[in-house]
C-alpha cells in the first residue's frame, strides 16, 4: 500500500509539473511575406526542385519554383537556404497525440470513451493544444496529425488538426474526417508445443453481425425512417452520404476483404483501410475499388513466422509497386512521443525500396488525399497553407535531420521544447562544475 501511495504521488507531482512548465506560445499570424530561396525543395508531390524559391503570404504559398524566376524585391523577408532542404509540414495519421500526456495517470488519458457503439464521439474536443508533447514532434517537422479515439467497435470520430493554437477550435483543419471501426479479428493463433494453431474466432460471427446490425438501423435512420433523436445514428449520416471517410482497423487479409465487402454492401463511398498489414496480398481489390491504406507501424516484427524479417520495411515499396495510395502511421506502444520518429519511418521505406520524393508523399501529399484534406495541405503549391519547414540536413534521416525554420499557414512557430530546455539547463550545470 505504501508503495503504491508513494507511485500515485509521483505520478500526480510529474503531472501538475508539466502542467506548470511554460509552453511555446502560439505564432501570430503572419504579418510579412517571405520567399524561402536556395534550398532543394522536395514537394511532396514526387518530383523535388533545385535551387528552388518558396514564397508565401497571408499564410498561402504563391510561388513555387526556381530561384532564378523568382522577383525577391515583391517579398519582405528573404531566407537564404541554400545546402538546405525545405519539406511540407509532414502529417501524423491515426493519432493520439493530444489525446494522452503521461499513460500511468488516468486523468490524462483521454482518447477512450466509455460504450461500444460511440460514433458521435469526437476526439477534437479533448485534443489538448498545451500537450507537452507536441512540440517535440514539431522539431522533427511533424506539423499535422489526425487525431483518433481509440476503444469499442465503433470508436468515435477523428479529426484533422494543425499542432500550433491556443486551443482545440483554432486547431482544427477537419473537425471530422471520420469515424473508425475496429473490425473484429477473423482468427487468433494459439500456441503449444513450439507449433502454432490458427483457429477461428467463435465470436467472430457474432462480432461482425451486430456492427451490420448498427449499421443497418443507422442507414434506415438517416433515409428518414426514425422521428427520434438518435446522436449515435446521426453521426453516422455523413458516412453515408459520402462527407465522412469511414477508417476500417484491420491488419488480417480475411478481415481486410470482409471489409471491403461490408463497404459495398452497405454503399460507403470512402473507405480507408488501417492497419493492413496483408493489404499486398490483396493489393489488385484495394487498387480496384479505390481504397487506401494507413500502413501500420513500419519499425515492427512480422506478424507471420514464414514472413521475411524484413517485411515490414518493404510494405510500402510493395503497395507503392501495385498503385494503391497509402501513408504511414506509428500507432502502437508510446505512439505519442514516438510520432517524432514518423520522418524516420519513411527513411526506412526508402532504404527498402521507395524513391527519396515517394518517401515525402508518404508522410505528406498522400496522408492529406487519404484524410481529404490535399486542396488545403500536405505538398508545397501555390495556393496551400505555408505549412512548411527548413531542415539543413535530410529530415528522413535521424543523423542529419535539423530543423531550422517552421511554419504552419504561414506563421513562424517556436521550435523550442522541454527536451531543449533540460538539455540546457543540464549542460549548463555540467559545464559550470568543470570549470
Amino acid at each position: 500500500m505504501k508503495k503504491l501511495i508513494q507511485t500515485t504521488l509521483f505520478c500526480a507531482l510529474m503531472f501538475f509539473g508539466l502542467i506548470a512548465v511554460a509552453q511555446p506560445t502560439p505564432a501570430p499570424a503572419q504579418s510579412e511575406s517571405i520567399l524561402i530561396v536556395a534550398a532543394t525543395a522536395h514537394l511532396g508531390t514526387g518530383e523535388k526542385i533545385e535551387n528552388a524559391a518558396i514564397g508565401f503570404v497571408n499564410g498561402k504559398i504563391n510561388f513555387v519554383g526556381r530561384a532564378e524566376k523568382v522577383d525577391r524585391k515583391s517579398y519582405q523577408q528573404v531566407i537564404e537556404a541554400k545546402g538546405q532542404h525545405v519539406y511540407p509540414g509532414f502529417i501524423a495519421t491515426n493519432s493520439t497525440l493530444g489525446l494522452q500526456e503521461i499513460g500511468s495517470v488516468r486523468a490524462t488519458r483521454d482518447q477512450y470513451e466509455v460504450g461500444t457503439f460511440r460514433p458521435n464521439v469526437r476526439a477534437v474536443i479533448a485534443f489538448n493544444t498545451d500537450s507537452e508533447i507536441t512540440p517535440t514532434v514539431r522539431t522533427n517537422g511533424v506539423l499535422m496529425g489526425q487525431i483518433t479515439p481509440r476503444g469499442g467497435t465503433v470508436s468515435g470520430t477523428s479529426a484533422v488538426v494543425h499542432f500550433d493554437a491556443w486551443n482545440w477550435e483554432d486547431a482544427a483543419i477537419e473537425m471530422e474526417d471520420g469515424i473508425h471501426v475496429n473490425w473484429p479479428s477473423m482468427y487468433h493463433r494459439h500456441r503449444e508445443g513450439g507449433k502454432v494453431d490458427i483457429q477461428k474466432v467463435k465470436t467472430y460471427d457474432q462480432s461482425r453481425h451486430e456492427i451490420e446490425r448498427f449499421f443497418g438501423e443507422a442507414k434506415a435512420f438517416c433515409q428518414g425512417g426514425s422521428k427520434q433523436v438518435d446522436l449515435r445514428f446521426a453521426a453516422m449520416c455523413e458516412v453515408f452520404n459520402g462527407d465522412k471517410r469511414l477508417y476500417v482497423h484491420a491488419d488480417g487479409i480475411k478481415e481486410i476483404k470482409e471489409a471491403v465487402a461490408f463497404k459495398n454492401e452497405m454503399g460507403i463511398n470512402h473507405l480507408v483501410i488501417v492497419g493492413g498489414y496483408d493489404s499486398y496480398l490483396c493489393a489488385d481489390m484495394l487498387r480496384e475499388q479505390n481504397v487506401p491504406v494507413i500502413l501500420r507501424r513500419v519499425h515492427s516484427m512480422p506478424w507471420h513466422s514464414a514472413d521475411d524479417i524484413d517485411l515490414p520495411y518493404k510494405l510500402p515499396k510493395l503497395l507503392e509497386d501495385e498503385g494503391v495510395l497509402f501513408c504511414l502511421q506509428n500507432a502502437g506502444g508510446m505512439e505519442q512521443m514516438g510520432t517524432r520518429n514518423l520522418p524516420f519511418y519513411a527513411g526506412t521505406a526508402v532504404a527498402y525500396g521507395l524513391t527519396y520524393e515517394q518517401g515525402v508523399a508518404a508522410i505528406s501529399l498522400n496522408a492529406a488525399k487519404i484524410l481529404g484534406v490535399d486542396k488545403q495541405c500536405g505538398s508545397l503549391e501555390k495556393g496551400k497553407d505555408a505549412t512548411l519547414f527548413i531542415s539543413e540536413g535530410d529530415a528522413l534521416d535521424m543523423m542529419t535531420n535539423s530543423v531550422s525554420f517552421a511554419f504552419i499557414q504561414g506563421r513562424q512557430i517556436d521550435l523550442d521544447n522541454r527536451q531543449k530546455q533540460l538539455y540546457r539547463k543540464y549542460m549548463g550545470k555540467y559545464e559550470a562544475a568543470g570549470k
